[in-house]
């Protein structure tokens, strides 16, 4: 396999090309307490692990690369932990001295960001968004700020973000019971030039202080993602939180599993603004044809299932069927290897 030059790996920000997060991991989790004690919520232990496990792994696998966490109350529990389980992540650390609000906390980790851009993160809500869409968006309207709107039935736990027909956010509506709506997922892309412009106090609330009173004067967007969304905020949620992310026991799997993957960005090299049309431009990462050999002794069939998009514009592929591929247990391995 030939290498590749890095003009060929390029890809929007937080994927492929790597991009900067600020988790806001300062939380008391004062409406936990009754479930979990003494530790910051973000620690708070789910199927084994502290929920900010499942946050910094999804992120990395989306693309993200640079950590900035924002740390108050009992920082050094999340600071040994961090250093303890991810030694290689780049990161660093921004620590209130005294509760500061999402606002003041941002303000403060903003100032050890080095991209124009970055992604906003609250680590006790695991919203699974796509960053590449998310940051497309965000860059192509110009925004200050664009926030990741997950769309939900029947709640009165969260208040709803009302959008132009443009994606300019209108208005936010207060908390009550409502039939259907878009609420604020608490995944944000933000420009932090354009944040730090304002003259903010020390302590101030991000979502009230700046998204509700600068939404009519700012240019602050939304965009719909329907990923999964978990908030461990009250202990519903947080029960809730271990058995949806309970993982999956390798040891149960037998030949009567089929495991499906994506593609482009998961298994091979994403291509700049495009779609892969041959092989010829088709690059595995490293380690995945000896993984998808070991996949092949345990699973009975394994499915790549990708550019769906493409397929629905009509965009044409090399040959029929190159989008998806479906080999049995037999020879599927030497043929990923031959590749």
């Amino acid at each position: 396999m030939k290498e590749l030059e890095k003009s060929e790996l390029q890809s929007s920000p937080f994927r492929g090309r790597g991009g900067q997060a600020i988790i806001l991991a300062g939380g008391l989790g004062t409406r936990l307490r009754s479930v979990v004690s003494d530790v910051p919520k973000c620690m708070a232990p789910v199927c084994g692990k502290p929920f900010l496990h499942f946050v910094i792994e999804y992120f990395l696998q989306q693309g993200v690369d640079r950590f900035i966490f924002s740390l108050g109350y009992k920082s050094d529990m999340i600071i040994d932990y961090v250093n303890d389980q991810y030694p290689m992540l780049n990161k660093q650390f921004s620590i209130e001295e005294e509760p500061l609000g999402t606002g003041g906390a941002i303000k403060l980790a903003c100032s050890l960001a080095s991209e124009k851009n970055v992604l906003i993160l609250n680590g006790d809500t695991l919203f699974k968004i796509d960053t590449k869409q998310l940051a497309d968006f965000h860059n192509s309207c110009g925004a200050e700020c664009t926030l990741s709107l997950k769309p939900m039935h029947d709640f009165n736990r969260y208040g709803v973000v009302e959008l132009n027909t443009d994606g300019l956010i209108s208005s936010f509506k207060e908390k009550q019971h409502y039939d259907s709506g878009l609420i604020n997922g608490g995944v944000y892309a933000l420009n932090v030039a354009g944040f730090l412009k304002e003259e903010w106090p020390q302590k101030f609330s991000f979502e009230k202080d700046y998204l509700e009173q600068c939404v009519n004067k700012r240019k602050i967007y939304g965009v719909m993602q329907d990923g999964y969304f978990i908030d461990i905020g009250i202990p519903e949620d947080y029960e809730r939180a271990q058995h949806e992310l309970k993982m999956i026991d390798l040891n149960k799997i037998d030949n009567t599993w089929t495991l499906f993957l994506d593609r482009d960005g998961v298994i091979n090299h994403e291509k700049y603004n495009d779609y892969i049309h041959n092989w010829d431009e088709f690059y595995f990462y490293d380690g995945v044809p000896e993984a998808i050999a070991m996949f092949a002794k345990i699973f009975n069939r394994i499915v790549v299932v990708t550019n769906q998009k493409g397929v629905g514009k009509g965009y044409p592929f090399t040959r029929p069927g190159a989008n998806a591929y479906q080999y049995d247990r037999r020879d599927r391995a030497q043929r990923w290897k031959d590749r």
